[in-house]
């Protein structure tokens, strides 16, 4: 019994103090929840007031930055306003400038009609008095207009024909009495509008290479290559001590061209051997035909000679690579023709048949080295040969005398060829030969008594002597200088003129202490 109430005693014990701490717990639970309401709302109020600090922050960014934009915009109207002012200004002036334009157009158009209305009304009255005066005319002479007119005419035609015959008479006259200086003017003015370049004649034409262990290259092992370039080329290569060059030599200047073109391909490709040197000899053959066919088409072009055979024309532009005492042919035959055109056409002559036997008197010259005889005779064959008119060939044929010239034209080309290889500069000697006449000029100007020095200058064209001016006086300058020319003209031979420049000058110093 005592341990059933043990049992209910524990019991009842276990039930209240589950009870107390129930309570207990609820309490603790109670007070931890209004803590945790006090400290939220804690947090709710802070967070309240920094996003309300916050959001008075932004506000006033925001009403500054509002501000700013408004005072940048009332600045940008006030500039614009003031430009619209300027402008508005400027379209008033502008306006009132038209205005008072238009207004002196108005007045000037209004002065300008009243003096057109007094000019017409002016116009009528003269046109009535001319009326009235022809009228009267014709009443007291008893004569028409036309009638009038044409005694007039009659009058004036017999005054015109008495003035032009009196005329023609005086300048036939005149005519006869220079006809030599006329002559003399004509060929001056036909040298004068016409000059051309010329070039030193060569058998040799140079290459330049890029350093001398090419030569090696050139030769070849055993010398095959130069043997192939001599074979297809027909030009002697002579290679020796001359640093970065070799030396084409050879007479026909057609092929020595061909053999340049040829060398200087062969040393920029940097390939040579037989089979590399028989195709750029081949396409070199094909370039330089090329070049002498436009040569002669470009020169026959430049001098309005038309329907030239194609073989002319060919054998012309070979004549660029040809030579006459340092004279490009080539070059001669155009300035030949330009001459003999131009004396033509001062004396009246044909014109045409002038120039073409000028441009084609030297045509022989492109093969003598191929075919016997003179370039003369060679030329007057292939002119044939290509159906050439009489009157061109008989003047190609008489160029050089060979036959009497028998027309104007064929005179003139000689003339012309003459003047062509005589002018100064146009052909040259060698330079031995150059120098000799040089010392020789001198020699002869210092072998007069009274000369301190002379000196050969323009290519000996000209003599400068320097008296002494103790042996020889004023007077006496004329004298010396007509007997050196005389002593030149009677001991030397030269193309052309020499000029002999006497010079005598008198020196007078003095000291000022």
């Amino acid at each position: 019994m005592f341990e059933s109430l043990d049992i209910l005693y524990y019991s009842l014990f276990g039930f209240v103090g589950f009870f107390i701490g129930f309570i207990v717990r609820k309490k603790i639970a109670e007070s931890r929840i209004q803590t945790a309401e006090i400290e939220s709302e804690r947090i709710i109020k802070a967070a309240e007031d920094k996003a309300e600090a916050k959001s008075k922050e932004i506000l006033l960014e925001a009403k500054d930055e509002a501000f700013r934009l408004r005072n940048d915009i009332e600045t940008e109207i006030k500039e614009r306003r003031s430009e619209v002012s300027k402008l508005e200004q400027r379209i008033i002036t502008k306006e009132e400038a038209v205005d008072s334009k238009t207004l002196q157009i108005e007045k000037k158009e209004e002065t300008l009609n009243q003096k057109l209305s007094n000019v017409e009304e002016t116009e009528a009255k003269i046109s009535e008095l001319y009326q009235q005066r022809l009228e009267e005319l014709e009443r007291i002479s008893g004569l028409s207009t036309d009638e009038a007119k044409t005694i007039l005419l009659e009058k004036l035609e017999k005054d015109l024909v008495n003035e032009t015959a009196t005329i023609i008479r005086e300048y036939d006259s005149k005519l006869k009495e220079h006809e030599e200086k006329k002559a003399k003017e004509v060929i001056s003015t036909a040298i004068q509008r016409f000059a051309a370049d010329h070039v030193a004649e060569s058998c040799v034409t140079v290459v330049s290479l890029p350093n001398d262990e090419m030569k090696g290259r050139i030769i070849g092992r055993e010398g095959r290559n130069i043997r192939t370039i001599e074979t297809l080329t027909g030009i002697d290569l002579i290679i020796d001590d001359t640093p970065e060059a070799v030396v084409l030599s050879g007479f026909d200047p057609v092929r020595r061209e061909i053999a340049r073109v040829s060398l200087e391909k062969l040393v920029a490709d940097g390939r040579i051997h037989p089979s590399r040197i028989e195709e750029t000899v081949e396409k070199s053959k094909k370039e330089v035909e090329q070049i002498i066919r436009e040569s002669g088409e470009e020169a026959s072009f430049n001098l309005g000679i038309n329907n030239l055979h194609p073989e002319i024309i060919k054998y012309m532009g070979r004549l660029r690579y040809r030579t006459s005492y340092g004279q490009n042919v080539l070059m001669h035959s155009i300035e030949v023709a330009n001459i003999a055109g131009l004396m033509a056409e001062e004396i009246g002559a044909d014109v045409k048949v002038a120039k073409r036997a000028g441009f084609l008197h030297d045509i022989g010259k492109s093969i003598d080295h191929e075919v016997e005889g003179p370039h003369v005779e060679i030329g007057v064959n292939l002119l044939k040969r290509y159906k050439e008119s009489k009157a061109v060939i008989h003047a190609v044929e008489a160029h050089h005398g060979d036959v009497e010239a028998k027309s104007i034209e064929a005179i003139l080309v000689q003339a012309a060829d003459a003047i062509s290889a005589a002018r100064p500069g146009a052909r040259r000697e060698s330079i031995e030969a150059y120098v000799k006449r040089l010392e020789k000029l001198e020699e002869l100007a210092n072998a007069f008594d009274g000369i301190e020095k002379s000196f050969a200058i323009q290519a000996g064209r000209e003599v400068r002597i320097i008296l002494k001016p103790e042996k020889i006086s004023e007077d006496e300058m004329l004298v010396t200088a007509r007997n050196i020319a005389k002593k030149i003209e009677e001991e030397m031979e030269y193309p052309g003129q020499i000029k002999v420049n006497v010079i005598r000058e008198t020196r007078v110093a003095e000291y000022a202490k």
